[in-house]
């Protein structure tokens, strides 16, 4: 299984932010906006881009990491069964996120892909 392109910019994130399409679940929260198909060097980009964040209210470090550790899960097993154009996701964890069982936030993010308007292939 191939592997998702990630955001690590922070500018990155603020422009997904400023987009203001998101979905707001019990385990996560979802966030997308759509882009261009190519860089300002001309580069084409991947169809999808995600990058995934945790703030301190989720709890101390290890739970932060065992958060973001358990939606990239989510992300590699559900992102194949989606269509995606050109739209970049940031997946913000929430303190559920860590104790959740595994098919509720498998169910959260399909949930919140489906009210986005991400069609499954």
């Amino acid at each position: 299984m191939s592997t998702i392109p990630r955001l690590k910019k922070r500018s990155d994130f603020l422009r997904v932010a400023a987009y203001q399409r998101k979905v707001v679940m019990t385990t996560m929260i979802v966030q997308l906006a759509e882009r261009s198909e190519v860089d300002k060097s001309g580069q084409a980009l991947p169809a999808l881009r995600i990058g995934f964040t945790a703030s301190r209210k989720v709890g101390n470090a290890v739970k932060r990491n065992r958060a973001r550790r358990r939606l990239r899960a989510v992300v590699q097993s559900l992102c194949p069964s989606f269509k995606f154009s050109s739209e970049d996701l940031v997946i913000i964890a929430r303190p559920a996120t860590v104790t959740a069982p595994f098919e509720a936030l498998l169910r959260d993010f399909h949930q919140a892909l489906k009210h986005l308007g991400i069609s499954a292939l």
